[in-house]
């Protein structure tokens, strides 16, 4: 094994001893946590087809923009195996041979994550407004196709990555939320600022690892969050594709629908850097060598660079017709 691995593994199990309080501190028992069901109308009720009738008559009042940017916030949602497969391979994460603390974590985690996909995609079947079978279609092809996110095995760059993404999909699912509840959709608006307050949970939980690895092991914690930022993020979404397509070929339009309406743009992933720099302190940071140094200023400057960059860019305005949403059903 090499020496690196070796830190980060000892790290890792010097750490385990925690993971039952951050279960406690930032996942919710099973009985006490809200459900799909909780936001959905009742199967059993005899009020069922009422609200459904209700769920398809507010739906119509959703810009084409609005639903494509849910599908894909669902379709992402629904990828969960793969996320879980990538994190249960992660250096000192063990699910092998009964498990560890570390393994236990990935597995609550989720379950809690597994009620987004559930919530959402029922909506949109019960909303009438888009094409499901499609989106079906994209959710299995995502599972398949798999990703590389950059991370290897490496529990600190995974954990910079955890902390990033859900916080970004706590921006995304809180801007749907609000706009949702501006054209007066409030059901929706409730299912979508519930699932954002699930993401900032797991944030603060990803982010709390994160730290406490930088007390352990400052100098390679900084170099792992320095090689994260300068490949960035890879978002789970960079890989849709609608049937008959490429790997990634639907990212670059879904992307423009979300930025169109505001609900995720280049200024929030310039933000999210910021955020996560002042999170872990990165500029007070002690016990840093030389390359640690080096890496510590290049996150710090990365901001500013890219919020330059981001400046220029400008968004095309033509809408693009997904498979996944029939334009004759929506606005």
């Amino acid at each position: 094994m090499e020496p690196q691995k070796n830190i980060r593994l000892e790290v890792m199990q010097q750490l385990e001893s925690k993971v039952d309080g951050f279960i406690d501190q930032f996942l919710i028992p099973v009985e006490e946590i809200w459900q799909p069901t909780d936001f959905l109308p009742n199967s059993q009720g005899d009020q069922f087809f009422d609200e459904v009738k209700e769920i398809r008559e507010l739906a119509k009042e959703l810009p084409y923009d609005f639903w494509v940017v849910l599908v894909g916030d669902t379709i992402t949602e629904e990828a969960l195996p793969t996320y879980e497969s990538w994190l249960m391979d992660v250096e000192g994460i063990n699910q092998h041979d009964g498990g560890s603390a570390w393994s236990k974590w990935v597995r609550y985690w989720t379950g809690e994550e597994n009620r987004h996909g559930d919530t959402l995609n029922k909506y949109l079947y019960l909303s009438g407004r888009v094409n499901m079978i499609e989106v079906e279609r994209t959710t299995q092809h995502l599972i398949n196709d798999g990703f590389d996110i950059g991370t290897d095995r490496d529990p600190y760059k995974n954990f910079v990555y955890t902390s990033f993404q859900e916080l970004a999909t706590y921006v995304s699912h809180n801007r749907v939320a609000k706009l949702a509840r501006n054209y007066g959709n409030k059901s929706l608006a409730k299912m979508c600022k519930i699932i954002s307050g699930d993401e900032m949970r797991h944030f603060n939980a990803y982010s709390t690892f994160v730290d406490e690895i930088f007390k352990l092991d400052p100098n390679n914690m900084m170099i792992a969050f320095r090689d994260m930022m300068k490949n960035k993020i890879v978002m789970p979404a960079m890989f849709l594709r609608e049937s008959g397509d490429s790997m990634g070929a639907a990212f670059d339009e879904f992307s423009n629908s979300a930025q169109r309406i505001g609900v995720y743009t280049g200024q929030d992933y310039v933000d999210i850097m910021r955020r996560l720099i002042k999170r872990w302190d990165i500029e007070n940071l002690t016990g840093l060598k030389e390359d640690g140094e080096k890496a510590r200023d290049f996150v710090t400057s990365l901001p500013a660079r890219m919020e330059r960059v981001n400046q220029r860019i400008r968004i095309p305005e033509k809408i693009t017709h997904f498979k996944w949403v029939n334009p004759a059903l929506t606005k």
